[in-house]
């Protein structure tokens, strides 16, 4: 038995039907298509699904969809604007942070949401915000100066 819930996705309303036991990670991909957000372990050990959930970072796969009834969410997909790259994905493609990709989604949306509440954070800062997302592909130290120059770039 199905339940209608209201959300606000990348400044769009939606009115989804979702099932008590529905994650927001399975609405986001399977019922509204935005599949920028990934889905890696499934139990919020590898921060492949993280979103932006009234302007924090949570793992997707563990918000039951009911959970984010009246909630604002961002997804990867929400960051670009008709000026191209957000400043986050572009440092990201100008340091090379970007393998397989995979984890890039949840990555960009930890720091955003870091960079939000915290606009100079220092390295410690950032691999702590980070903490969360596994990555196979890089030794993170790309990922840390494509947040750290985002964060430069932001404050010059």
């Amino acid at each position: 038995m199905g339940r209608i819930i209201h959300m606000k996705i990348n400044d769009t309303k939606y009115e989804v039907d979702v099932e008590p036991n529905q994650t927001l990670v399975e609405v986001l991909r399977d019922q509204l298509g935005l599949t920028g957000t990934k889905v890696g372990c499934g139990e919020g050990d590898c921060g492949s699904c993280t979103v932006i959930m009234d302007g924090k970072p949570v793992t997707s796969c563990l918000v039951l969809a009911v959970e984010a009834n009246g909630r604002n969410i961002v997804t990867i997909e929400g960051l670009e604007t008709g000026q191209g790259l957000h400043p986050l994905q572009q440092a990201f493609v100008d340091k090379g942070a970007i393998q397989c990709g995979f984890c890039i989604p949840g990555m960009i949306l930890s720091a955003k949401g870091l960079l939000d509440q915290k606009p100079d954070p220092d390295i410690s800062e950032i691999r702590r915000a980070i903490s969360g997302n596994l990555c196979r592909c890089t030794g993170y130290q790309k990922i840390v100066e494509a947040i750290q120059y985002t964060s430069k770039k932001r404050n010059a």
